[in-house]
Formats: structure tokens, sequence, C-alpha cells
């Protein structure tokens, strides 16, 4: 655990991605088996604990702190861990000799519920401040390093001197402490072999196109597509051992959701193909037409999924690429290829809960910009307030994992803008801790027969350090009350920081008090020279995006 969480602490304090890499090529090279396997799961984030909540830490330490000292000391920090890695006062009669990683991991996973809280205060009591800030960070779920699991894969491929793709590969038919990954990897075994029927194969991501890239675009070497305001899904279907048909959805990270769309899951079965992996869209469509996302967020991380649910709102894919077909790896084909072989694919399925994402065409980059601002008048119809921009394929891109430049790009609609007035703030987690970097915002609303301030949003990006800075010590400096670790800043009429934001969308919400939900509200602007009075109206906001 000790080495584990050295690791941890320099990751965090390390801001190059080399440098990053040389400390986990480091850590791999030189670590054990299973600790090292426990730990390239834990930067993945493959690990789950069934019993392990922030509420059983926040129970341990109320049992050794003062309760008004931790919720204190809480509001300054502002991270639960690092809080209680601080304060925690251990009992010396009771230290030992510190855990190891694998001792942890499977005492969690496999402990009972009851005699997990007495565990864990051993294990805070034999380790010192790093080690139990690494152990809480690992209990709940959230090690905020700066380490992506596609960064901590490219840095375990190194032992080996393989591609981040190879390892990819075979990634979904692993499991912890990837013994025979990392015994392939050294060459003492070969290339672990996945018998996943119906695997998850690692999906292909776009670059926003920059300006000089859309100036040196050439139309005949790329294909147009609509990018569709859902969730990005890949359904893959197979055969087991024993014949049994295995139907499999997956989000983009590779997350297993079949069991919140029982009903595609089964539409996946019934297609007359034997064996297959399909990358596409996943929409609520309702009498032909593409529903707001809104709709879609109704049956997204359901544990159970109601027959009135099902009947509301019916899943649907809207299909873009296919990546394999019985057997065969479509991947190192050309898009172009691949696109007949998935249009082929759609007319044979018959599907009406499987339809083809069609291509727009287009000869110029300025009609390019014409579709992508009036998607209604380029053949999208009804489904035009579905689209947030487009979607430009080399034609001959072969399917790659991750991001690759130059071969995919994303061209979204100009968000939307408004000007909103700060209302409340909170402290951010990890490196942002010392920092109020959370920002609630609201805009006018009629009150009986006066204005008041309604929150519609929260952001917490968007600005730059310098700017951070700025805005917490606005926050600091104009607080009229505080409610826990949230504080209420000045905000009126005659006083108030405007912020212009950006979003992407507006929901009507029954759990927001406007009655209104912004999709992916960023800060993009402070208005410094905006007085609070000025800024925009609910009834604004919703002519914006009608």
């Amino acid at each position: 655990m000790k080495a584990f969480a050295e690791l941890l602490d320099r990751l965090s304090f390390e801001p190059s991605r080399l440098g990053k890499l040389r400390l986990m090529d480091d850590y791999f090279r030189r670590a054990p088996d299973p600790e090292r396997g426990y730990a390239l799961a834990a930067l993945t984030g493959a690990l789950t604990f069934p019993h392990a909540k922030p509420g059983l830490v926040r129970g341990l330490i109320a049992e050794r702190v003062d309760p008004v000292l931790f919720a204190l000391s809480y509001d300054y920090v502002g991270d639960l861990s690092e809080t209680a890695a601080l304060l925690w006062p251990a009992q010396g009669a009771s230290s030992g000799a510190p855990p190891p990683l694998s001792e942890v991991v499977r005492e969690l996973r496999l402990g009972g519920k009851l005699d997990l809280a007495r565990k864990l205060g051993a294990w805070l009591d034999a380790l010192d401040e790093t080690g139990r800030w690494a152990l809480l960070k690992l209990i709940t779920g959230s090690l905020r390093v700066g380490v992506s699991a596609r960064l901590a894969k490219t840095a375990v491929a190194a032992l080996g001197g393989k591609a981040p793709n190879e390892v990819e590969d075979v990634w979904h038919g692993l499991e912890p402490p990837y013994l025979d990954l990392f015994a392939w990897l050294e060459g003492r075994e070969g290339k672990p072999d996945s018998r996943d029927p119906a695997p998850f194969r690692p999906a292909m991501l776009a670059h926003a196109i920059e300006e000089r890239e859309l100036a040196a675009l050439v139309p005949a070497e790329f294909c147009a597509e609509w990018k569709w305001d859902g969730i990005r899904v890949q359904a893959a279907c197979g055969a087991d051992a024993s014949g049994r048909r295995i139907a499999r959805l997956f989000s983009r990270a590779g997350e297993e959701v079949s069991h919140s769309f029982p009903d595609l899951a089964e539409v996946v079965a019934s297609l007359p193909f034997s064996d297959f992996s399909l990358d596409g869209e996943l929409l609520i469509l309702r009498e032909g037409r593409v529903e707001p996302f809104g709709a879609l967020q109704q049956r997204l991380n359901r544990k159970t999924i109601s027959a009135k649910l099902l009947a509301e709102f019916p899943a649907h894919i809207r299909a873009y690429d296919l990546l394999s077909l019985e057997g065969e790896d479509l991947r190192p084909l050309p898009f172009i290829e691949r696109r007949a072989r998935l249009e082929a694919f759609v007319a044979k399925a018959a599907s009406p809960r499987l339809d083809l994402s069609p291509l727009v065409p287009f000869t110029d980059v300025d009609e390019l910009a014409q579709a992508r601002a009036d998607p209604a008048a380029f053949g999208a119809g009804v489904d035009a307030e579905a689209i947030e921009g487009l979607m430009l394929k080399r034609r001959d891109s072969i399917y790659v994992p991750g991001r690759p430049k130059g071969l995919w790009f994303k061209w979204k609609r100009d968000p939307f803008l408004i000007d909103a007035v700060l209302m409340y703030a909170q402290r951010g987690h990890g490196k942002r801790s010392s920092f109020y970097s959370d920002f609630t915002f609201g805009v006018w609303a009629q009150e009986d027969g006066g204005r008041r301030l309604a929150p519609v949003g929260k952001a917490y990006f968007g600005f730059t350090d310098a700017e951070l800075r700025k805005l917490d010590r606005y926050v600091r400096d104009n607080t009229s009350n505080r409610f826990g670790p949230v504080r209420e800043v000045v905000h009126g009429e005659a006083q108030g920081l405007v912020l212009e934001i950006a979003f992407e969308g507006l929901n009507r919400s029954s759990r927001h008090r406007s009655g209104l939900a912004m999709r992916f509200p960023r800060i993009s602007r402070i208005r410094w020279d905006k007085p609070a009075r000025e800024a925009d109206a609910i009834e604004s906001l919703e002519a914006l995006v009608r």
C-alpha cells in the first residue's frame, strides 16, 4: 500500500503527461504481482467495492474527531479523503504494519459489510497521512490524480514495447490483477485470448475541428454525418460455448448498459446475424421522431426499468459504423468500405429499432457550414432539433481506438450564450480544494409582481487559472451567507457578478427550481462590465433555444 500511495501522491503533483508516464512505468516495473495489477485496476477505474462508501468514511471519522472540527476542516479543505487523512488520530496500540494493496482490495471486494468499519479503522491506524489519503481515495473511487484509463494503459503497454491499442484489444477480456496481461507484456506468456462472445471494442473518437483544419479540408476526402444529441453506444452479439446467444450494449467508455436498455438488448439478440459489433448513437425515437436528450435521461443510470418507462421511452440505435461481422474484424477497412457493409447490414436487419445515420452530401466547406447551421434544410427534417452538429470522417480512415489526429472531426453547432448572475459557490476537489471553483448562477424570473433570481445551472470549468483566482477572491469578499460548504454570494438588482454562460441545450426539469436544466454549461466569459440588473431572464432563455 505504501508504494501505491507514493505513486498516487507523485502523480497528483506531476503536471506533464510524460512525467506521469515515467512514474507509472517505474512503478509497474518495480512492483510485484498482484500489487501492480490492482494498482492498474484502480487507475483505470476497474475496481468497485459494494460496501465501501463515502458514508462509511464519515462515520469512522465522526467516532474519533469532534464533528464540528471535522465540518470546519472539510469546509476548508474541500476533499473528504484529504480531510479524513489529515485529521485521523491513529491509535498507537492498534497500529501494525501497513497492509499490502492486494490485501486491501481483497477485503474490500469479498469481506462482509459488518466488519468493514473495523478493518478500515485498523488500516488507517497503520498508515501514514499519505497512505491514509490513498486508501480513502481508493475506497471513494475518485483518485483525481490526472491519469485517464487510456494513459494508464499506455504506461503498462510500454513494459513490453506494445502499442496502447494492442492492450485495448485484449483489455475487456481481462480481470484484475491482470496476471496474464503482465506475463504477456514481459514475454513470459502469449497474448491473452479473450473468449468473450460479445466483447467491447475500444471506441474511435473525434477531435474538435479547428479553423486551420477546416480551411485545409479537401471535400472529396471526407464524408459528413449528423452528430446526434444522444449517447454513443456499441452493440455486440455472439454465442458462448454452449451456443447461447449473448447480446450486450456498451457506453463509449466500455461500461455495459444493457440493464438500462433490456428492450434494445433483445432487439440486438434477435437480428439475423450470428456474430457482429456495431457503433452508433443511442436515442429515444417516438412516432418516427428523435426526442430531445432529456427523454433519454429518463432511462439512463437506472437499476430497474419499469414497463411504463419501456413503453413511454422506446430506445433506438442509429448506426454509423460496423466493426465486425461473422468473425471478420472490419476495423482495418477504410471507412467507406465499412459504410457499405453497414448499409447492407441495416437493410438485412430490417428492424424498426435500428436504422442508418444518413450521410450529408456537400461540395465545399461553405455548404457544410450551411448544413451545420440549418440541418432541417439539408435533409434532417423533423429530427433537426436533435442534431448538435456534424461529424467529418476521412473516407480512407481505418477504425483506430482512441482519438487519432486527422481522421475524424466533430464540428458542433455554436453554443447558446446567456448572461447569468453568480449566486452560490463551493470549493472544488483535488488541486482546486482551496479555491471556490463550483459556481451556481441564475437568471431573472417574475414573482409576485417583482423580479427574483432563479438558479438555472452550475458550472466549474471554462475559465483560466488566473480567472479562477479572481473568482475565488470575489466569492470571499462578497459572501452574504453560508450553508455548510456552500457560500451565498451577494446578488440582486444593484449588486452582483454577471457570468456569460455557454451551454448546448435546455430541457424541462421538475428537479430544478426554475423548471429548466442546461446541458454542459460552462463559463465562457466574466462580465465585470455588466450590471446584474441587465442579466438575462427566463423568458429570453427559453426563447433562445426554442
